[in-house]
């Protein structure tokens, strides 16, 4: 079991797990609730509850959507350009889509917005025969031709298409909660996949003593001393 190897006591474990999958978790609140943990501690079990939610991520990764099923999709940009101990540091992009009969969500970091690389992540993530609906962005315009059912809003004009009654509000909504849960500074670049999967296990998982629990399960799977480790 994973706890077998840890220097701390079960219960302080415990406790900073339910603390990091607060919504608002930070190194500070960490400290003023656990006053005997070292900052080096903080960060170091903050880093292994990251690898256990990308573990997770890993394991359910799959397509969304489907015939029958419409999923919105987007993209947006996390934090602003800034100056950082003299160095300019860009926002990140983040693409995304969200299953409005299922909830089901996918969240990835993108360095680019052309047509090739949102493509490929469509095709990765979204059934074919799924009903797709975006913005006016150009690079959407071959989803038709990749076996997509797609429908548009121009956001400049109206939220709603008065004719085929397509909206992004369900996605809108996704960055809103997102980008509350990413902090937009004071995080390193590095762990902004971990903030990213993060923030899908909270929504997969809205209730804290679920995601408690899903948290468990999936760090004794991640750690399961019966299964052979890999060299």
């Amino acid at each position: 079991m994973f706890f077998e190897h840890v220097h701390l006591d079960i219960e302080t474990l415990l406790i900073f797990i339910n603390l990091f999958l607060r919504d608002q978790f930070t190194y500070k609140s960490a400290r003023l609730e656990l006053t005997g943990l070292s900052d080096h501690s903080i960060c170091d079990w903050a880093n292994f509850c990251r690898e256990v939610l990308v573990e997770w991520c890993v394991k359910r990764e799959g397509k969304i959507g489907g015939p029958g099923k419409i999923v919105e999709i987007d993209e947006s940009k996390f934090g602003r350009r800034k100056y950082n101990v003299g160095h300019l540091v860009e926002g990140q992009w983040v693409f995304g889509g969200i299953c409005r009969q299922t909830r089901a969500v996918f969240l990835v970091p993108v360095e680019k917005r052309d047509r090739e690389t949102l493509l490929n992540v469509i095709k990765e993530r979204v059934e074919p025969g799924t009903t797709i609906i975006s913005d006016c962005w150009h690079a959407y315009n071959c989803l038709e031709e990749e076996g997509y059912r797609h429908l548009t809003v121009n956001h400049s004009i109206n939220f709603v298409d008065p004719n085929t009654h397509a909206h992004t509000n369900t996605i809108e909504r996704l960055w809103r909660e997102a980008k509350r849960k990413v902090p937009l500074f004071g995080r390193r670049k590095k762990h902004f996949v971990g903030y990213l999967v993060k923030t899908m296990f909270v929504m997969t998982f809205p209730n804290s003593n679920e995601r408690f629990h899903h948290f468990l399960v999936e760090a004794a799977a991640l750690y399961n001393p019966q299964q052979p480790q890999q060299s």
